[in-house]
């Protein structure tokens, strides 16, 4: 079953069209990655997901209902934790559920626990390192009610080391929850390792260009990246960006 099909959205900023007729399906406990350069409108495909913009054509399906501008359907972690400052961590990660009048503390414990956060529940965020920010807002995207996690390149401020542990407790948690995601990067490694499908957006205006189902087995572990086939389908994906690029230029 789709959980969100965007149909024919485009959308122009000052006169410049930045999406053109994007057409996509996210379907229940899939992990999709929007991959592209930067300006190719990935975070504009976000807004208009979550109801901050309008499209000026095309319609945005939830569940098989025609939601196009309505708010509170997407649960959102943008590039900055953006925490409440006076709210511990535990607060922090329980705030969505408690804007929707059921908090789960004890799930809320564990997952704090397995982000390897245990100890840090009664902290505020000025406390904590980025990389311990960026893990609790995850975790507060993941326990939120709505059916659709949109992560917008939620790894980008961490160090290489951290971002690759990131990506595996990410997939652990998402294997035992099956979590239905949308997720945004411009990394090729991450798209691969994290996604079953993975569309690529040209640039100026954006298209989706080329679609990749994932073919890695899971559980993953980061020793793929090594491998020849991992290599293989990142230089296809590579091409393709390339070939975006250019077209858009």
């Amino acid at each position: 079953m789709a959980i969100i099909e965007m149909n024919g959205i485009s959308k122009s900023f000052d006169g410049r069209k930045v999406l053109d007729r994007i057409d996509l399906q996210v379907n229940e406990g899939e992990f999709v990655t929007i991959l592209g350069p930067s300006g190719s409108g990935k975070s504009t495909l976000f807004q208009l997901i979550g109801g901050l913009l309008l499209p000026e054509e095309g319609s945005i399906i939830f569940n098989g209902k025609d939601q196009t501008g309505k708010r509170g359907l997407i649960s959102y972690m943008p590039q900055q934790p953006a925490l409440l400052p006076w709210r511990t961590v535990l607060q922090n990660v329980l705030l969505g559920q408690e804007l929707r009048g059921k908090k789960d503390e004890a799930k809320a414990r564990e997952m704090i626990k397995r982000a390897g956060l245990s100890g840090f529940e009664d902290a505020l965020p000025g406390a904590l390192s980025g990389g311990m920010k960026q893990r609790v807002a995850f975790i507060r995207a993941l326990l939120s009610p709505q059916s659709l996690i949109c992560l917008d390149e939620p790894f980008s401020a961490l160090d290489d080391f951290t971002r690759e542990e990131m990506h595996e407790w990410l997939l652990s948690i998402w294997s035992n929850y099956r979590r239905t995601i949308l997720f945004v990067t411009h990394s090729l490694d991450e798209a691969l390792f994290l996604s079953d499908r993975i569309l690529v957006l040209s640039t100026n205006p954006a298209q989706v260009i080329h679609e990749m189902v994932v073919p890695f087995a899971r559980p993953r572990q980061s020793d793929l990246l090594l491998t020849g086939e991992f290599l293989e389908r990142k230089r296809e994906l590579a091409s393709y960006i390339k070939r975006g690029d250019l077209n858009g230029s």
